[in-house]
């Protein structure tokens, strides 16, 4: 990644800067993250029933997968312009950013069965092919990567050079949004009347989620219809990369805030109109129309963390939100084991309010010192890696 991005001004101004919403926004993922398991592991029976920090709860708790993985697209958005601006083949891209899919993929894999293994001899075995965000954000890259091969043929077909890229970012904008809908208007009858029975359990979880309960669970995450929030976040993020959007980059969002409550708005236009697309009809599960309101408020968010980073203070000083955003993966990975699993450092099902607010507050603590501790780690080993570097090329010419 280079050093510096143009401005909306035209000059040079450092890239974490003007990108540090989308690290604001996946840190702000974690925190509701947070809140959402700890309430919901450690909170008694009682406390639940009294008082309304549960329900509070579980309702930001709607929030961390569809920012993690609209994020996710922007981020393959961000990857792919620039590895086109430099020149690189769409082979190459294609390549490269499948394989990265294939790798988030693996780690899924490979946190199911850590999962399974700390929690033996309770877990059932059927835990280890239980789709989880992971999973479907591997997929979702992948599947990025071949629409991202696709639409990138115009670069080649067309003039070279920025035109190119400028010809592949609008196709990937459209190619998208296009799948997105496509994604979203399937769902319903995947978890209905054209649910594939005929795959074994394992692989329809992927299509709609059934795991092994015989019917679509909504609290799992199978391509449909979660992969489309990665699309949106795709043609968002091909959006924010666009000439446009670097020449007028708050109108740019401004645009995009908008068009996040309008979208809000037709949700509630079609969930009250009288015309039924489809047999079954579950607008806070799988429907389309409740698809299109969660899009619109991740554009809403979008926007207003767009503006707390540019006008508001969250690049003044350290920024934890930001930190952690760093390091979403990480601490994704290891605080689970602190709130849900067998290291839990509070009694599960048994705490107040006060006492899970307070383990909360540990947690965040706790997981921001791990984030802190992996950046700075990281930076001393790249600095190590560049005197290295430097002092070979100074042997070299002596």
């Amino acid at each position: 990644m280079p050093a510096g991005s143009p401005g909306a001004s035209g000059t040079l101004r450092p890239v974490m800067s003007r990108l540090a919403y989308i690290d604001w926004m996946r840190g702000l993922a974690v925190v509701l993250m947070f809140q959402t398991h700890c309430y919901d592991s450690w909170l008694s029976p009682e406390a639940r029933k009294a008082s309304s920090l549960i329900k509070w709860s579980q309702l930001g708790g709607t929030l961390p997968a569809p920012l993690f993985i609209f994020l996710a697209g922007v981020s393959f958005a961000l990857v792919t312009e620039k590895l086109r601006e430099k020149g690189v083949a769409r082979n190459a891209i294609a390549k490269q950013t499948i394989l990265r899919g294939a790798e988030v993929f693996g780690m899924g894999l490979l946190f199911r069965v850590q999962e399974f293994a700390l929690g033996y001899p309770w877990s059932p075995w059927t835990d280890l092919l239980r789709v989880d965000v992971l999973n479907i954000l591997g997929l979702s890259m992948m599947l990025m990567g071949v629409a991202c091969w696709v639409t990138g043929r115009t670069s080649e077909k067309g003039k070279a050079g920025q035109e190119g890229v400028r010809r592949a970012r609008n196709w990937g904008i459209g190619g998208g949004l296009v799948v997105a809908a496509m994604v979203a208007m399937l769902t319903p009858p995947l978890w209905t009347t054209w649910r594939p029975k005929f795959l074994p359990w394992p692989l329809e979880s992927y299509i709609n989620g059934v795991h092994i309960f015989g019917k679509p669970q909504p609290w799992l995450f199978p391509l449909f219809p979660w992969s489309a929030f990665a699309f949106a976040g795709l043609a968002a993020g091909f959006y924010l990369f666009s000439g446009f959007a670097k020449r007028k980059e708050g109108l740019a969002f401004v645009l995009l805030g908008a068009g996040g409550v309008i979208a809000c708005l037709l949700s509630i236009l079609f969930d009250s109109s009288r015309l039924r697309l489809y047999a079954v009809y579950d607008y806070w599960h799988s429907n389309p129309d409740f698809l299109l309101m969660r899009c619109g408020i991740l554009l809403v968010i979008l926007f207003l963390v767009y503006v707390w980073c540019r006008w508001g203070f969250a690049q003044k000083g350290f920024s934890p939100i930001i930190q952690l955003g760093n390091t979403s993966l990480l601490v994704y990975w290891v605080h689970i084991e602190f709130v849900y699993g067998r290291f839990s450092i509070l009694p599960k099902g048994r705490c107040s309010a006060l006492k899970a607010t307070a383990g909360l507050l540990t947690i965040f603590l706790a997981m921001l010192l791990l984030s802190f501790a992996r950046t700075t780690w990281k930076k001393r080993k790249l600095k190590a890696a560049r005197a290295g570097f430097a002092a070979t090329a100074a042997t070299a010419e002596s």
